[in-house]
């Protein structure tokens, strides 16, 4: 069945991806209507988090941040079609990169790399990056039940170089690179809400107190990797350039959760510079009143470890 699911569709995605981009635009222009007009898409969670994050905006100028999202966001879903027929030559065109010779700096010095970033503008065609960087690059991918249609879109991922892994399996990926000396660079999108019961730590995003994933600090502290942060920023539509910033050389010598405190400020500034392009489709706050309740569940795990 899941074969016969994907040779249906799978052609007629393929077929779209060939169009150029400003008729794919007026397929995402039409999608935009269907969303934000006719269907309501998470409208009422994109609002709610664009003022969690921007108490102080009104709210004409929510709504207009909310209205760009949307354009946005049917943008990126046909940039991520796209994906599956763009030539190196466009993708560098369309998606550049600022200072790669900040990552290659470290890579010519051997080190290994945590390449931290948010959703932000386009992170879909970060797989270009093994075009310009000189370095192993690792990336993580959800394992999809349809095991034929996973196939073929880890293979579209990894046509530019990116060396891929299921989510799941990604920490053995490096574990298993650091004991056997080899070198790589490894993308985490760090942004989005953990798993109350998974949670270590809790810091403030746009100053409010929410978990975070604190997955890219503890890998960088156990294998000594450098962290560097990478931003898109979008341009214009269809184009955007993308820079590296250092977060730390050194990561063991931070305290905890400081790296991790670190990547916040950094993407709390990022999306300040363009919050329409931000994914205000997900729950980031969701669990922003559960901090007592995080509480009593470590104190529980104590209580059953003692």
């Amino acid at each position: 069945m899941n074969q016969i699911v994907f040779y249906l569709t799978y052609p007629l995605i393929w077929l779209i991806s060939r169009l150029p981009m400003f008729i794919l635009y007026l397929i995402s222009d039409f999608f935009y209507v269907l969303l934000y007009y006719v269907f309501g898409y998470r409208k009422a969670v994109v609002l709610k988090n664009i003022s969690y994050a921007f108490p102080g905006k009104s709210e004409e100028e929510k709504q207009k941040i909310a209205k760009k999202f949307y354009k946005h966001f049917t943008d990126i879903m046909i940039e991520s079609i796209k994906s599956f027929s763009i030539s190196e030559k466009e993708i560098l065109k369309r998606y550049k990169y600022k200072n790669p010779e900040l990552v290659n700096k470290y890579a010519k010095e051997g080190k290994s790399i945590a390449l931290v970033s948010a959703h932000l503008a386009n992170w879909e065609w970060s797989i270009s990056t093994p075009l310009v960087l000189n370095i192993d690059i690792f990336g993580a991918y959800n394992k999809l039940r349809n095991e034929t249609f996973e196939k073929t879109l880890r293979e579209n991922r990894e046509k530019f170089g990116i060396k891929g892994a299921t989510t799941a399996n990604f920490i053995k990926l490096i574990k298993h690179n650091f004991e056997n000396n080899v070198q790589g660079a490894y993308i985490l999108l760090s942004d989005q809400s953990p798993h109350i019961e998974k949670t270590f730590h809790w810091g403030t995003f746009f100053g409010v107190k929410v978990p975070v994933h604190t997955g890219a600090e503890m890998l960088a502290k156990k294998n000594d990797l450098v962290v560097i942060n990478y931003r898109a920023k979008k341009i214009k539509r269809g184009y955007y350039e993308t820079d590296f910033e250092l977060i730390t050389e050194n990561p063991k010598d931070y305290k905890d959760y400081e790296i991790t405190d670190k990547f916040l400020r950094i993407t709390e500034r990022n999306i300040t510079e363009q919050p329409e392009f931000y994914l205000w489709s997900h729950k980031r706050f969701k669990h922003k009143d559960k901090y007592d309740e995080w509480l009593k569940l470590q104190e529980t795990k104590q209580q059953t470890k003692s």
